[in-house]
C-alpha cells in the first residue's frame, strides 16, 4: 500500500527536484526533435491527406512549442537554467529524426511512435513527482497526458 506523500509548497531544494529536472530535460528532448519533424512533415506532406494533414501537423507543432515552454518555465521555477544545444538534445531524446522522404501515412505513424516515446516521458516525470511531493509538476504532466492520448486516439483513427 502506498503512504500519503506531503506536497510540498515553494522552496524545493535541488536534491528533492534532480530527478524531476533530469526527467523534463529527457522530455523536453523528445519534444524538439518531436517538434522538428512535424514541422518537416507539415512543410512536406503531399497527396490526397495534404490539406488534412499539412493543417493537423501545424496544429501539432504549435502543441509541442507550448508545452516546450512550460516545460522550461517549470524547470527554472526548480531553480535551474534549462540550457542545452541541439547536439545536447539529440543526444538526450529517445525520438529519432527520419531520413528521406515519407508518405503521408509514413508521416502519421512515425508521429504515433513518437506519441508513445512522449507518453512515457510525461509519465516518468509524473511518477518523480508524486514521490516528491510536487502536485504542480504532476498536474502538469498529466494535463500534457490527457492532451497527448486525445491525439493518438485522433491519429489512430486517421490510419485505419
Amino acid at each position: 500500500m502506498r503512504t500519503q506523500k506531503n506536497y510540498k509548497k515553494l522552496g524545493f531544494t535541488y536534491l528533492e527536484t534532480a530527478e524531476i529536472v533530469v526527467a523534463i530535460n529527457k522530455l523536453m528532448a523528445n519534444y524538439i526533435v518531436h517538434y522538428h519533424k512535424l514541422r518537416n512533415f507539415h512543410w512536406n506532406v503531399e497527396g490526397a491527406d495534404f490539406f488534412e494533414l499539412h493543417q493537423q501537423f501545424e496544429v501539432e507543432y504549435d502543441k509541442v512549442k507550448e508545452n516546450i515552454d512550460i516545460l522550461a518555465e517549470r524547470i527554472r521555477v526548480f531553480g535551474i537554467k534549462p540550457r542545452y544545444t541541439l547536439k545536447q538534445f539529440m543526444a538526450l531524446a529517445e525520438v529519432g529524426e527520419v531520413d528521406g522522404e515519407l508518405s503521408s501515412l509514413q508521416m502519421v505513424k512515425e508521429v504515433l511512435k513518437d506519441f508513445g516515446i512522449i507518453h512515457d516521458s510525461l509519465l516518468n516525470v509524473a511518477n518523480f513527482a508524486l514521490e516528491a511531493g510536487d502536485m504542480a509538476t504532476e498536474e502538469i504532466m498529466m494535463d500534457m497526458i490527457r492532451d497527448l492520448e486525445k491525439r493518438n486516439w485522433m491519429f489512430t483513427s486517421f490510419v485505419k
